[in-house]
């Protein structure tokens, strides 16, 4: 439903997010065409949402690779 004062969206650790969360961070201003991370993370669970504008995550395990993206505030992909 559309709320003339705006949108709302809500995550809660163990129920939107599948797990507890430890730290939050955002990445921002980040110039178009520009990458970010190019590193794994072997042991850590990871929720990611586009708060504002757009841009490809790509998440590999050694074996798939799969391309995701993010470009609403209220989507997000762990």
């Amino acid at each position: 439903m559309l709320d003339r004062r705006g949108n709302l969206t809500v995550a809660e650790q163990l129920k939107d997010i599948p797990f507890n969360v430890s730290r939050v961070y955002w990445v921002y201003d980040v110039p178009g065409g520009e990458s970010r991370g190019g590193h794994a993370h072997r042991h850590c669970r990871e929720f990611i949402v586009a708060v504002s504008g757009s841009f490809t995550v790509t998440l590999t395990d050694g074996k798939q690779r799969h391309t995701y993206l993010l470009n609403h505030p209220y989507q997000g992909y762990w």
